[in-house]
């Protein structure tokens, strides 16, 4: 009963997605390690197997376990979140990473995004009768901000922006007054419009400069070619010479050659077209599609208002983070070094990825076997 309860749709849908990264990155990182052509796809396959595990445990695990320990579940992520900017390894001028042996670099800020769509679902859903209160509302925003500042401090711009979307998809599917959700966007407007410009504009810097310039870049794009705008530019060209169906893993130029830096990494979309084109890119947009809809569709059939809540969390967590890398190496977002999930090399994004579908499938296991009986 169990095992027919499950949505094979959507694993099947990861299953292809995991295994088309994988395949990208065999022909993306092929000449980035000399001697080694599979050093970094081997690397993300083990990845992706501990990560199935972790979605196997999250499949197995009944939600509201999750429920009942959320404040240690926001604990825990708040506590990672400081002990990497105390210990964090630091890398081209960020804390992001807590290192674990000479193979493994721990990003707390991806795991952190699951644990923190558990702890505001279960915060929402205790509050049903007080979601139309505006300090209820207040409370939800004042928690769903801790974590984001943190992040942001390290500094991570781009995983910040995934939170406050986790925190605003969280209000939306738990029923939040269409008011409260006008005000909350009408302050956000206000606020990233300070922080990008109005601030910096009297003197006031809260962005790192390579922050600033890289929205500068996304503004005025070619504004500085050799500099700050460099990587965008690179990430169009590799785009659009891949044309339909690519130029190969020989012909690809812009990825052998590294011309195109973070190939494997922030730019992995972009290596992507120009190897396998229009049509190769366009399949792994349609995966995306699949599993999106998959997740809206368990969104609808959960059995209680904190699944659903945690569902729509994980859904648009994802989606963000689809369109924004994607964007970016378009030049239509700003360059934020968020990964393509399922498909950028790293641990910790693959591995959290799944453990959050693994949390999807549980869901939607409830939901079915809760409809039967």
């Amino acid at each position: 009963m169990f095992v027919r309860s499950l949505d094979w749709v959507l694993l099947a849908t990861v299953v292809g997605l995991v295994a088309y990264g994988l395949w990208a990155i065999e022909g993306i990182t092929r000449y980035d390690v000399e001697g080694d052509r599979n050093y970094f796809v081997v690397r993300q396959a083990l990845f992706a197997a501990i990560g199935s595990i972790g979605l196997l445990v999250a499949l197995v695990i009944d939600p509201e376990r999750y429920r009942r320990h959320a404040r240690a579940l926001f604990a825990t992520a708040v506590g990672l979140l400081l002990l990497v900017i105390v210990v964090g390894e630091a890398t081209r001028g960020s804390r992001r990473w807590i290192e674990l042996g000479s193979m493994f670099r721990f990003q707390p800020s991806e795991f952190g995004k699951v644990l923190v769509v558990l702890f505001l679902a279960a915060f929402l859903a205790s509050r049903g009768r007080r979601l139309s209160q505006g300090r209820t509302v207040a409370a939800a925003v004042g928690l769903g901000f801790v974590p984001v500042l943190l992040v942001f401090v390290q500094p991570d711009f781009g995983t910040a922006i995934v939170y406050l979307a986790v925190l605003g998809a969280t209000l939306f599917f738990a029923g939040v007054r269409w008011a409260h959700l006008g005000v909350l966007a009408a302050l956000a407007v206000i606020g990233g419009g300070s922080l990008l410009w109005g601030l910096p504009s009297v003197g006031v810097h809260v962005l790192k400069p390579y922050q600033e310039d890289r929205i500068l870049s996304w503004r005025n794009p070619g504004h500085d070619p050799s500099g700050s705008s460099y990587n965008v530019d690179q990430s169009i060209v590799a785009v659009g010479s891949g044309g339909v169906r690519g130029k190969g893993v020989e012909g690809a130029t812009q990825t052998n050659l590294d011309y195109l830096p973070e190939h494997a990494t922030d730019f992995v979309f972009a290596s992507l077209a120009e190897q396998r084109g229009f049509v190769g890119a366009s399949a792994l947009l349609l995966l995306y599609l699949l599993l999106l809809w998959r997740g809206i569709r368990i969104v609808s059939t959960a059995p209680n208002a904190f699944s659903a809540i945690v569902a729509g969390g994980i859904v648009f967590a994802l989606l963000t983070q689809i369109f924004i890398n994607v964007g970016m190496t378009m030049g239509i977002a700003p360059v934020t070094g968020i990964p393509l999930p399922f498909v950028s090399v790293g641990g910790s994004s693959m591995i959290s990825n799944l453990v959050a579908v693994g949390l999807l499938e549980a869901i939607h296991v409830r939901g079915r076997l809760a409809r039967r009986h």
